[in-house]
């Protein structure tokens, strides 16, 4: 396997530390709209956060690593399917978006399924989920997944008891079928404690650039913290199986959460360095009788900066 946590730093990663610094402290620049009180109590309730720097430099090298990941899957034709559960406000979708971050978009993608439509509740239950399953060269993240009948669909009444029931019957050897059939299954929960998530809400409440992320469902999981951690429990005995077990992210310090889920991502991958070809950039044909057109004004975007 390519991956080894303790790989010296290279020449290259100083420079592209340097040159994509403010291109990641502008994903990581969440709390333009927050009060200085606010800001206070989270880096009270923080005081062991890890350092910015110890934080970019390794972001950066794990990134180059999913990279070569990207590669492997393309050259090999490997299918793998990543799915990320927990509590609200958790943190899966800061870990999905770094990694995803350098990633190709037609190799790496993301599922993140809306509440199903009428017809759909009417199907078999993962008849949904199977349209977005990898294809040969390809990674799929799920936002949440069919484990959404174990989680909110069970808490908050959405199915019956003898629906929860059929798909702890089904979803084991329905993940079998998956990992038969090739697929790499990896299945990540994220664990707050009920203090975290309670600031978090409480910082999305204040901050307007993130109040969207506050749904109805989100705000009600407060009440039925005690109800979610059960069904959670519930899950992980029925489902936690060889062929695909749980994976348990502890996720009240943002930053070691992204960097442990990534490490161990690369643990679970058996991918090799794919040798690339040297690219060579091409001299420009001129063509001496073409003379470039004058276009209108208006088409150009106004320059206000």
């Amino acid at each position: 396997m390519a991956y080894e946590k303790d790989d010296a730093p290279k020449d290259w990663l100083e420079a592209e530390l340097q040159d994509t610094l403010d291109e990641d402290f502008e994903i990581e620049f969440s709390e333009p709209m927050l009060s200085m009180e606010i800001r206070r109590i989270y880096r009270q309730q923080h005081p062991d956060m890890l350092d910015r720097k110890v934080y970019f430099r390794n972001l950066l090298r794990l990134q180059a690593e999913l990279i070569k990941v990207q590669d492997w899957v393309v050259h090999t034709g490997a299918k793998v399917c990543i799915l990320f559960e927990g509590r609200d406000s958790a943190g899966k979708g800061g870990v999905i978006k770094r990694i995803t971050q350098r990633l190709n978009p037609r190799v790496a993608r993301v599922v993140a399924l809306p509440a199903p439509s009428r017809r759909e509740q009417s199907q078999w239950y993962f008849q949904r989920y199977v349209p977005h399953l990898p294809a040969a060269g390809e990674i799929v993240f799920f936002d949440r997944s069919w484990y959404n009948r174990a989680g909110v669909e069970r808490v908050m009444g959405f199915a019956t008891e003898d629906q929860v029931e059929q798909f702890f019957q089904d979803v084991p050897e329905f993940e079998r079928m998956l990992v038969r059939s090739g697929i790499i299954l990896l299945k990540y929960w994220f664990s707050i404690s009920d203090e975290e998530q309670q600031l978090r809400f409480l910082m999305r409440i204040h901050d307007p650039m993130k109040q969207w992320k506050l749904s109805p469902m989100d705000l009600e999981s407060r009440i039925r913290w005690e109800a979610y951690t059960k069904a959670k429990e519930d899950m992980f005995f029925r489902t936690n199986i060889p062929e695909a077990p749980w994976y348990i992210v502890e996720g009240n310090d943002k930053k070691r959460e992204r960097l442990n889920c990534i490490e161990h991502i690369l643990t679970k991958i058996p991918y090799e360095e794919v040798p690339q070809e040297k690219v060579t950039l091409p001299d420009r044909k001129y063509n001496p009788d073409y003379e470039r057109r004058v276009l209108p004004d208006e088409l150009y975007v106004p320059k206000i900066y």
